[in-house]
């Protein structure tokens, strides 16, 4: 037993574990109204039937992997364990952010975590949102760095440009042969995002690689690097960190000491200050999904250079994108002419393709107006299942809820509301009050207004009722919680 154990130290020693970081902050505005805060575009099925974090931790598993950190809201906590689930995986764990502060403190404070057992962990830092097709040739180049990141460096990985792209940062090396390397290399610097001549000049030097904000680590190196370079950050995301609260099996970092930490990327607040960065080229295909350019080239742009996506037809259409996302709603373009046309059951975008990264100042726009579609989706999805209002009136809603087998709502009553509910699909076990009962399909409970109420889903199928509320004020924080087994407070989404 004695003689395994050293055969299994000696080999973690020669092929140690990569402990993935997942960031899933973001809120990809400039994929609106698809991706919203409600729901943002890592959740979401963009491309194919796995979301793109869905995608991100199966490119991160196997041999040679740990199971990931996953850093995100308290909204999309439930969504992480589920969309894992979904592909059977698990997280090492979830570290909950009290609010955005932008990618430094979010890697620093996992970085923080699994130096406490492991300050020699190596740390695999890459977002939830981003498209790469070739996880073998990913797995490879990340294994590749595995030596120079144990050595003290800080690994990054450029892209190898195939244009001259303005959405992106780049990544400066010192001749155009260092770029086609297969080792890491020194990085000599960072470089904003460009106007378009610059991007142009870039492109044509051959020196020059995207940065895709992909990292490989120890912990401990990145920790120094703090203590060098932001030593104020370092400690109040460590009081962050000390200060944390396990909630189920999430780990919600403290607010307060969160609440003072500077909004800055990892760039800013580290990177650029570095003198011990290296960079490796990736030469694989990958995309960050930024805008709705990005998935109009993703989707394979047919002879007219046009692509459908869902429900869609076009007619003597050049350089256009037509995307439904309702199989109910058929989206129709005619002689159309370098446009993007996204049609949502709530909202329609139609833009100039050139225009594409300009998409968030529109929903900056509509935030200020209080448009709801701004942020949030029809859909509103819960640790149980969703939900969707079908119509919202001053003084009733009708809702169509859908709850996953074995799932549960919050045991709650309404101070401003009553219910009517009506089985539509499987079996709804029902509590009003002290009475519990079972309904099946056409059968409906009325809940009255102040009524301790909940629904279980005790089936195998998912169970999908609507609910008709009526009442002066149908806000969803008109929630008196008394149990409820996610561990929610009155009021609270995730």
């Amino acid at each position: 037993m004695v003689q395994k154990n050293l055969f299994e130290r000696l080999r973690e020693m020669s092929h140690p574990s990569i402990h993935p970081v997942i960031l899933c902050g973001g809120s990809g505005t400039r994929l609106w109204p698809v991706s919203r805060k409600s729901y943002p575009k890592q959740f979401t099925k963009l491309l194919g039937d796995e979301s793109l974090f869905q995608a991100a931790v199966k490119r991160t598993t196997g041999d040679g992997f740990a199971a990931p950190v996953v850093v995100t809201g308290s909204d999309f906590r439930f969504v992480v364990i589920e969309q894992m689930a979904a592909v059977q995986l698990s997280p090492h764990s979830v570290l909950i952010e009290p609010e955005g502060r932008n990618t430094a403190p979010a890697i620093l404070s996992a970085a923080l975590t699994l130096a406490k057992t492991d300050p020699d962990a190596l740390m695999l830092v890459a977002p939830s949102d981003h498209l790469i097709c070739d996880d073998a040739a990913f797995r490879d180049t990340i294994h590749r760095a595995i030596t120079t990141a144990q050595n003290g460096q800080i690994v990054t990985f450029g892209i190898t440009p195939d244009r001259p792209e303005t959405g992106y940062g780049w990544l400066e090396l010192k001749t155009a042969e260092m770029a086609q390397t297969d080792v890491p290399v020194s990085l000599s610097s960072f470089v904003e995002k460009p106007d378009a001549k610059t991007a142009e000049r870039l492109f044509h030097e051959g020196r020059y690689l995207w940065n895709a904000g992909i990292f490989l680590f120890t912990a401990q190196v990145f920790i120094d690097a703090f203590k060098l370079h932001n030593l104020a950050m370092l400690a109040q995301t460590q009081t962050a960190v000390d200060n944390a609260t396990l909630d189920l099996s999430f780990t919600r970092l403290d607010p307060e000491a969160w609440s003072q930490l500077e909004d800055i990327s990892i760039d800013y607040a580290v990177m650029e200050k570095a003198d011990n960065l290296s960079v490796l080229p990736y030469t694989g295909a990958w995309s960050d999904l930024g805008d709705w350019n990005a998935i109009w080239r993703e989707g394979a742009p047919d002879e007219n250079d046009t692509v459908l996506q869902g429900p869609a037809t076009a007619i003597e259409c050049n350089n256009v994108l037509l995307r439904s996302e309702s199989e109910s709603q058929h989206i129709v373009g005619i002689g159309l002419e370098n446009l993007i046309a996204i049609a949502m059951p709530d909202a329609v975008l139609v833009a100039d393709k050139t225009r594409s990264q300009d998409v968030g100042k529109a929903v900056n726009l509509l935030r200020k107006q209080t448009i709801t579609q701004a942020d949030t989706l029809p859909r509103d999805y819960r640790p149980w299942g969703w939900y969707e209002s079908l119509i919202v009136r001053d003084r009733f809603q009708v809702k169509r809820i859908h709850v996953a087998p074995g799932a549960s709502l919050s045991l709650q009553s309404h101070h401003h509301r009553s219910e009517h509910w009506i089985v539509v699909e499987g079996t709804a076990r029902v509590t009003v009050d002290d009475d519990v009962t079972l309904l099946t399909e056409n059968q409906s409970v009325y809940i009255p207004l102040g009524a301790v109420h909940r629904m279980e889903n005790p089936g195998k199928i998912p169970m999908v009722l609507i609910e008709v509320q009526t009442g002066r004020y149908l806000g969803e924080d008109d929630i008196i919680r008394y149990e409820d087994v996610y561990a929610r407070k009155d009021g609270a989404k995730g």
